[in-house]
């Protein structure tokens, strides 16, 4: 099933295209969509002709963050965030990765798009950071990478509110990637893999080892500090409450 909710393709020399595609659970974080993430990716670590990776969604969905059995999970104790990370699989990935998120990037499936090294978002998909629409804090390196990536007040914003944004508002508030129409999005991210594969993989290697060193080391640190949080603040009856009612909404 892993392989058919990830589809791998090398769609060009040195070029190639992961798609999630988990219709029967709308790209959230199922055990099915998770594995078949690590697999990929570590068959990409043990391609040596490689230079980029595009990752997409399917129809209007990109990444739908956690199932709610995994949240009720965290509120019971049973799991952490750090259980199956795929947050980082993007950052850890030694060539370039291309998010094209040309639908909807939800919670910790916004978070992980947002690792990647270059980012492109439709402009009518929704984009939500919404971990405290839920009461908890946020986990996957959030409150760290999307300081990084979109600035500290509209990250700060984005968090604290919880709220839904289309990728046409975020255009208007500056964000610095892409926006383009959704049927737009997959041929312009194939068309930006073209330009990176024509460099050497070496290079490309050596760049993105230094550009994200900082990243890499920083955001233990960081998924510390989350996991702290979240002891603090997902055990709540609230929360579970939350978790049941709004899931999905």
């Amino acid at each position: 099933m892993a392989q058919c909710v990830v589809d791998m393709q090398e769609i060009e020399p040195g070029i190639i295209l992961l798609t999630m595609q988990d219709r029967l659970n709308k790209n959230t974080f199922s055990e099915e969509l998770m594995f078949g993430l690590v697999q990929a990716f570590e068959k990409i670590r043990e391609n040596l002709t490689c230079k980029v990776v595009i990752l997409t969604g399917y129809d209007s969905y990109f990444a739908s963050g956690g199932t709610q059995d995994s949240l009720i999970g965290i509120y019971e104790g049973k799991l952490k965030f750090t259980d199956g990370n795929i947050y980082s699989l993007a950052l850890d990935c030694r060539v370039p990765v291309i998010s094209a998120m040309q639908g909807h990037g939800i919670g910790g499936g916004f978070v992980m798009g947002i690792y990647s090294d270059f980012i492109i978002l439709s402009r009518e998909s929704v984009y939500t950071a919404n971990f405290m629409k839920y009461g908890f804090t946020p986990g996957m390196g959030a409150t760290y990478i999307l300081q990084k990536k979109l600035g500290f007040s509209l990250a700060e914003e984005l968090l604290l509110n919880g709220g839904t944004y289309r990728g046409a508002e975020l255009e208007k508030r500056g964000v610095p990637f892409a926006v383009l129409p959704r049927e737009e999005v997959l041929e312009y991210a194939i068309q930006l893999a073209r330009e990176v594969a024509e460099k050497p993989r070496v290079s490309l290697i050596t760049l993105k080892d230094h550009l994200v060193a900082q990243i890499r080391e920083e955001l233990p640190t960081i998924i510390k500090q989350e996991l702290e949080m979240h002891e603090k603040t997902f055990h709540q009856p609230e929360v579970k409450d939350r978790i049941m009612t709004l899931f999905g909404k």
